[in-house]
């Protein structure tokens, strides 16, 4: 249909011609786009790990699979005589995992949902023992405060419940009690315990109450020093660690127990990030040592130089300085 101008003659329109995206890949290259394709090969890591004190080697093969989606890995031991032991093959992704023993022929599945922006469930069974445990974990609408339940599977009484909030938390369990008669019967009695923190002159103070023993700790910490006492009661057990720093690099810790009257003390130099000296003694065995870390000692061996993490040990025992033995550990890990 053409359209008529006021004077009566037809007015003619030129399309305008579209607007292309410069960033939208054009016909030709629709097939030259990265696709997702089951041939293309994971990545695979090796980790091997040596204890001269053991002399066994710790092996594990890592490699992720479907973008990431899921992680297959395969551990086990073998000793200098090439013997294989503790084989076990785990499928590991972001809601279920599964480890399964192959001495043991025994199968571990874990698995983690969450029902709603608030709550988790969580579950466990063992295949073999047909034993589990199933977890439900509630985020109250303010900040720091959860409700959990825990229970077994095949549930022999009330569930588990803790309540955790910003001071600390409080648990509830049922727990058998034996009364000690002629004939004896077995109770079920209601456990509590729970852990309550707050500050106090500086520091926080800490009270851990389990099986009718009441744990008090207080801990001061400035830039450059550390005192953390604890009392055990009713044991009345007292002990007490501190820690100085005495430079950038420098730093020594003590630890005192007045009950035995054990004590052990450590002291760390550092060079860096990747590595570090240690030397300490401890009473109660009687043995004094040195160690120096090279790679973060708490660290993974990915972020280590070369990853890979060595340590070397001297122990020297105070009774028999002739049997001091030295000791290395090395953890190194291949990305293929």
């Amino acid at each position: 249909m053409v359209e008529m101008d006021s004077g009566g003659n037809p007015n003619y329109t030129v399309p305008s011609s579209p607007v292309v995206d410069p960033s939208a890949p054009s016909t030709n290259d629709i097939h030259n786009l990265p696709m997702f394709s089951l041939s293309r090969r994971p990545a695979l890591r090796i980790t091997t790990e040596f204890d001269s004190e053991s002399s066994i080697f710790f092996h594990k093969i890592s490699c992720k699979f479907l973008d990431s989606l899921g992680k297959l890995k395969l551990c086990f031991h073998n000793n200098s005589k090439g013997d294989v032991s503790e084989p076990q093959i785990s499928l590991v992704s972001k809601h279920l995992s599964l480890h399964y023993d192959l001495e043991d022929h025994n199968a571990l599945i874990k698995s983690s949902i969450e029902v709603g922006p608030r709550l988790q469930l969580t579950a466990a069974h063992d295949v073999k023992a047909q034993q589990g445990e199933v977890t439900m974990v509630a985020n109250v609408a303010d900040p720091g405060y959860a409700l959990q339940l825990s229970t077994a599977v095949p549930s022999a009484g009330l569930p588990k419940a803790t309540f955790r909030f910003p001071l600390g938390e409080v648990s509830l369990q049922e727990k058998e009690m034996e009364e000690e008669e002629e004939e004896q019967q077995v109770k079920n009695l209601l456990s509590v315990s729970g852990i309550l923190k707050g500050q106090f002159l500086n520091g926080v103070c800490t009270a851990h109450y389990k099986d009718d023993d009441l744990r008090l700790r207080y801990r001061y910490k400035d830039e450059e020093m550390s005192f953390l006492p604890t009392l055990s009661l009713p044991s009345n057990a007292l002990s007490f660690a501190f820690k100085r720093r005495l430079g950038p690099s420098d730093k020594l810790s003590y630890l005192y127990n007045c009950d035995s009257n054990y004590w052990s003390a450590v002291y760390k130099h550092t060079y860096g990030e990747d590595f570090k000296f240690k030397a300490g003694y401890d009473s109660e065995v009687r043995l004094g040592w040195a160690s120096l870390w090279v790679g973060d000692e708490g660290g993974k061996a990915k972020t280590a130089p070369m990853k890979m993490k060595v340590q070397f040990m001297l122990q020297v025992p105070q009774d028999d300085i002739k049997s001091s033995a030295l000791m290395f550990r090395i953890k190194k890990r291949w990305d293929i």
